[in-house]
């Protein structure tokens, strides 16, 4: 992936960070998801930079590996939120265009809700409002059955075993072929380093019902793809109930999970014509 690799304290933790693009463009912010790295972006980062604007994709708490805190609470959302926004800081962004793709999109969605002043538009991928989500998982037979593999990431120790046994078989089967086999190995890779599984499963493991995400206040477009395993229409069609500022709900037909991998071109544009109109 071009660009620069920066090196960006927030207090005792030590981010790399991904930055491509002209110095004075409109920030972009890119927040990766589970199980990948700011590499998930490398296919949408030169569609957006040949547009202008400036890209900064950090590998998340955990995934760096200056920035891996081993204690569970660590990853509950409310931090996560608050360090992506001590980051942007960091990175002298007051403000920037956020981008998130699966958990990625939870922290984007956060930073909207609790942190709006540093957001100047939002574009989720794959993963609606927390509150749509939830909502589908009590309510929605299929929602709670995509869901069951969240079980086995809670059990801390037998995850990590069982995701990296056979040279991460179960690891990688989770990409299918929507990701290229080169980059599911640099993943794996990473996920491998000691502690890094289970920094990036911790995500999961500080999960908390009672956790209530502000409805998003800003300019946001919902990007998601019939062909995702792990977010069914029940969650995606409620999403629109938790955003006040503009919405827009871009539906990809033929499309998994994996949508920055898999169809860079179509995510850049819902991203360029979000920030178009922000």
């Amino acid at each position: 992936m071009p660009g620069e690799l920066l090196r960006t304290d927030v207090g005792d933790l030590t981010f790399d960070v991904r930055v491509d693009g002209p110095e004075d463009g409109r920030p972009v912010l890119l927040l990766h998801g589970f199980p990948e790295t700011s590499a998930s972006w490398a296919a949408v980062t030169p569609l957006l930079t040949q547009a202008g604007l400036r890209t900064y994709a950090p590998d998340q708490l955990g995934y760096s590996p200056g920035a891996r805190p081993t204690e569970v609470g660590a990853y509950a959302v409310q931090n996560l939120a608050q360090v992506t926004a001590d980051l942007m800081t960091a990175l002298e962004i007051p403000v920037a265009d956020v981008v998130g793709h699966d958990w990625g999109a939870n922290v984007a969605w956060a930073v909207a809700g609790w942190h709006a002043d540093r957001v100047r538009s939002l574009t989720a991928v794959s993963v609606p409002h927390p509150a749509a989500y939830t909502a589908a998982f009590r309510a929605d037979p299929e929602q709670k059955e995509r869901s069951a593999y969240i079980r086995l990431f809670w059990q801390e120790g037998k995850a990590e075993e069982v995701l990296l046994a056979d040279d991460a078989r179960r690891l990688r089967r989770m990409f299918g072929d929507a990701v290229p086999a080169e980059a599911v190995d640099e993943y794996v890779a990473v996920l491998s380093a000691p502690g890094a599984l289970t920094a990036a499963l911790n995500w999961y493991r500080a999960m908390s019902s009672d956790t209530r995400v502000d409805p998003s206040p800003v300019p946001t477009t919902y990007v998601w793809s019939d062909g995702d395993v792990a977010v069914g229409r029940t969650a995606a069609e409620a999403c629109e109930q938790f955003v006040t500022g503009d919405y827009r709900f871009v539906e990809l037909a033929g499309i998994t999970h994996w949508i920055p991998e898999q169809a860079p071109e179509q995510l850049a544009r819902a991203i360029l014509d979000r920030i178009a109109t922000s």
